[in-house]
């Protein structure tokens, strides 16, 4: 997709967004996205879309990293129960607990015993935030290995996206068919009516965030809410102009060798 017609497309979307966001906050609605997917797949640049238009106190991003000690020691959910949102909140997880039947599966840091006492957990434990009141939808972000082949490319050649690349990453390009295994067998024990996955295709990034928004934007209630007046009464004086002091120039910072 061309970015003009993408960046055409995103903007009609975004008024929508706020709206959303708006009935959140009037309604104390709690909003949970998981967004999962293969390494490279846009799992960020989609969040990024979501977030653009809105407050970043209203809407926050998890993206936990590795286990410390402490939590790897504790129920398996604990570490992310505390990220749940709370009223009026709209939260975005980029990776979430669906890390143990992807990565930790495939990559042996969890044993068999703890996936398959996971798989058998997920949809309790998801039934039981669906009940609360919690509105939760679950992406699966699509791509081809070739795709993601040229995203790994692109990664190496680029170093302000270096820092994307991990050891993992290296290793993961030669498991790609037990990835898509364990995403199978991921699907077909969590993809339930009440916390059901939707897989959206992101060969085509741009295009991929348009129709993820749009199938988020599409589940929720109407969302239309009148605009609340606001009191702007007039300032009762000529605008004051700002006051700026001189700032002495530092002396130059010294380098080592000099």
């Amino acid at each position: 997709m061309k970015n003009k017609h993408y960046e055409e497309a995103l903007a009609a979307l975004e008024p929508e967004l706020v709206t959303m966001a708006r009935w959140a906050r009037a309604k104390g609605q709690r909003v949970l996205v998981l967004l999962e997917g293969r390494d490279t797949a846009g799992k960020s640049g989609v969040i990024s879309a979501i977030r653009g238009p809105l407050n970043p106190r209203q809407c926050r991003v998890v993206a936990l990293g590795k286990p410390s000690e402490a939590e790897a020691g504790q129920w398996y959910f604990q570490r992310y129960v505390q990220h749940l949102p709370t009223a009026g909140e709209i939260v975005l997880f980029d990776r979430s607990w669906y890390n143990r039947a992807g990565v930790e599966k495939v990559m042996g840091f969890a044993t068999p015993e703890q996936v398959d006492a996971f798989l058998a957990a997920v949809p309790v434990f998801e039934k039981l935030l669906v009940d609360d009141g919690i509105r939760l939808f679950k992406y699966w972000l699509g791509t081809d290995q070739a795709e993601q082949e040229e995203r790994f490319a692109e990664r190496v050649a680029d170093p302000l996206k270096r820092w994307k690349l991990s050891p993992i990453d290296v290793q993961a390009r030669t498991l790609y068919d037990e990835y898509t295994q364990a995403r199978e067998a991921m699907f077909a024990a969590t993809h339930t009516a009440h916390a059901p996955w939707t897989m959206v295709n992101f060969n085509d990034q741009k295009h991929g965030r348009l129709t993820l928004i749009r199938n988020l934007l599409d589940r929720l209630p109407d969302c239309a809410l009148p605009e609340e007046p606001i009191d702007w009464p007039p300032l009762g004086h000529e605008p004051l102009p700002e006051r700026y002091e001189l700032i002495q120039p530092l002396p130059p910072y010294p380098v080592p060798g000099d």
